[in-house]
């Protein structure tokens, strides 16, 4: 697993951070399969019912929801897990299109229904197809990636490195809520 913590503790940017490890195509490949793995483990031991459960989240707030009585409720495994590899995905499909050239236009996110991830075996499929389609994506570079080429999603420029960063990262940051809210869902299938 790549170590994230300098960016968590803001003390560098992604570019930097990037630029700092020499990170590459290669080392992204094992990574991303490193994040699913951990996802997976995480998430191991679970139960269908822990997947719907609900957990507390004094920290919840979700300005995007589309419901607004959803917008303060903690999230469900689900709903965590249909989040973090939507944009992952995301990233990665940008990175396939900076590297061969092309410039990135905007988001072109699809997250599944949170709502449709409702057992176990439905969530380990979704981290398995994100993981098929992550890979894919990285196999997708040419021979000479465009580094130059770059997206400004926020207030610093991704190249196709960086951007699958940036999906790592954001992975990486949920990983403490998928921890917390399986324990959670554990905890109170157990009493």
């Amino acid at each position: 697993m790549i170590d994230f913590s300098p960016l968590h503790r803001r003390q560098m940017r992604l570019n930097e951070f990037a630029q700092a490890r020499q990170i590459t195509q290669t080392d992204l490949i094992p990574a991303t399969t490193d994040m699913i793995d951990t996802m997976l483990a995480l998430t191991a031991d679970i139960a269908d019912a822990d997947v719907v459960f609900v957990p507390e989240d004094a920290d919840a707030e979700d300005p995007y929801a589309e419901n607004p009585d959803e917008a303060r409720i903690g999230w469900t495994l689900g709903h965590v897990i249909a989040h973090a590899t939507a944009s992952s995905e995301e990233c990665c499909a940008h990175a396939a299109t900076l590297a061969r050239g092309v410039a990135v236009c905007g988001r072109n996110r699809y997250e599944v229904p949170w709502q449709e991830i409702r057992t176990a075996a439905t969530l380990r499929r979704r981290l398995e197809e994100s993981r098929r389609m992550r890979l894919a994506y990285l196999q997708a570079w040419p021979l000479q990636p465009h580094f130059e080429i770059t997206y400004a999603p926020y207030k610093s420029p991704q190249n196709c490195i960086t951007r699958v960063l940036a999906g790592l990262f954001h992975d990486d940051s949920h990983l403490a809520q998928i921890r917390e809210v399986a324990r959670q869902a554990r905890a109170h299938r157990q009493s």
